[in-house]
């Protein structure tokens, strides 16, 4: 494969179920590998304990859980929301009792998981989501749960995917995690050698991390204001916006009340907060 062009419908549309089903649909899937990510098939290698529970979220033809019932895992979960390709998987996969096959928006996935494994889900989102993905990531893993997989350390002309960088990441996750490892993978596909990051990042029991709506923002001044006003919070540990200034991820030691961060806004009659 010689490129990570994700598709040859045109990307101004919507990235919703419709989207990613018609991928599937005319088989415009040039992030597929065919074979299991090298990183992630050296990771997986060095997973003792067979019985944990795995989840691969945006799993695509999901040759990592191929890998990993070969292994001799028990279970394994997969999400994906185009139902082409969940179709197809239900039928690769057959009866067998170690996996489950989900078909649905993984935001609204409920469930608790060791180990989720991050396989060209996240540079599939649009940026705006990346808050959300964090708060939806600390929620799903359970105590000392595990986010392990490679992220793209670059940017593309065309998106999806969505490039970023390991500052960016670094700050995106800090407080809600522990980054144990992010670091440029030494055993990735030649077209992608030296642009993707391996990362483990261990959940932070310890702190909340907690999701809000946001109204009222239009410009980056304005969303750092907000930002350095939560920041000094005491409890609060890390505050994230998302790019569309919809969402915002606050990281602290307890729950916030809303009216407080309320307060620290009312500055401005046009910003609402709200908790999702």
């Amino acid at each position: 494969m010689s490129t990570d062009q994700c598709c040859v419908v045109s990307c101004d549309r919507p990235l919703d179920l419709e989207y990613w089903d018609t991928q599937y649909q005319h088989n415009t899937t040039g992030w597929d590998l065919g074979q299991v990510s090298p990183p992630l098939k050296s990771y997986v290698d060095t997973v003792s304990d067979k019985n944990i529970a795995i989840l691969i979220p945006g799993c695509g033809n999901t040759y990592e859980a191929e890998y990993l019932l070969e292994q001799g895992f028990t279970n394994v979960s997969v999400i994906d929301i185009a139902p082409t390709l969940v179709a197809g998987l239900q039928t690769k996969f057959g009866n067998n009792p170690n996996i489950t096959i989900i078909c649905g928006d993984f935001f609204e996935h409920k469930g608790q998981y060791d180990l989720i494994i991050e396989q060209t889900f996240f540079c599939a989102l649009p940026p705006s989501l990346r808050q959300k993905y964090v708060w939806k990531m600390h929620q799903l893993l359970a105590k000392n749960g595990l986010l392990a997989g490679l992220l793209f350390n670059r940017t593309f002309e065309v998106s999806p995917p969505f490039g970023g960088s390991k500052e960016e990441y670094e700050k995106l996750f800090q407080q809600a995690f522990h980054l144990q490892q992010i670091e440029i993978a030494t055993n990735s596909i030649a077209p992608r050698a030296g642009s993707e990051l391996f990362i483990e990042f261990k959940k932070n029991s310890d702190l909340l991390v907690s999701l809000y709506e946001f109204e009222g923002i239009t410009c980056n001044g304005c969303m750092n204001t907000v930002s350095t006003a939560f920041m000094n919070i005491e409890e609060v540990k890390n505050v994230s916006m998302s790019t569309d200034f919809s969402e915002v991820v606050l990281v602290s030691t307890s729950e916030i009340p809303l009216t407080q961060l309320q307060a620290l806004v009312s500055y401005d009659e046009k910003y609402k907060i709200k908790k999702q």
